[in-house]
C-alpha cells in the first residue's frame, strides 16, 4: 500500500440539538473539535413522528410547499 493514502482519523465531540454530547472518530476538523448539529435523530420529523417542524432556511421549505401545494388532494387516503 502507498503511504499517506489514508485520511487522518481523530476524536471529535458531537453536540446534539438537546445539548447532549458524545465522542467519536472522524476526519472532520481537528483533534478535540466540537461539531454542533442543527438537525439530528432527536429533532428530525423522520425519527420523531413529525411532531416538530423543520426550520425554513433561505425560503427553501416555503418554495417547496408553494410548488407542491396542490399535488396531493386534501381528502385523499394515505
Amino acid at each position: 500500500m502507498k503511504a499517506e493514502t489514508h485520511p487522518d482519523y481523530h476524536t471529535i465531540k458531537v453536540q446534539m440539538t438537546d445539548g447532549s454530547e458524545f465522542v467519536t472518530r472522524s476526519t472532520w476538523g481537528k483533534d478535540g473539535d466540537t461539531i454542533h448539529l442543527d438537525i439530528d435523530s432527536k429533532s428530525h420529523p423522520a425519527w420523531t413522528g413529525g411532531q416538530q417542524q423543520l426550520l425554513d432556511r433561505g425560503g427553501r421549505l416555503s418554495r417547496f410547499q408553494k410548488k407542491f401545494s396542490g399535488f396531493i388532494k386534501e381528502g385523499a387516503k394515505k
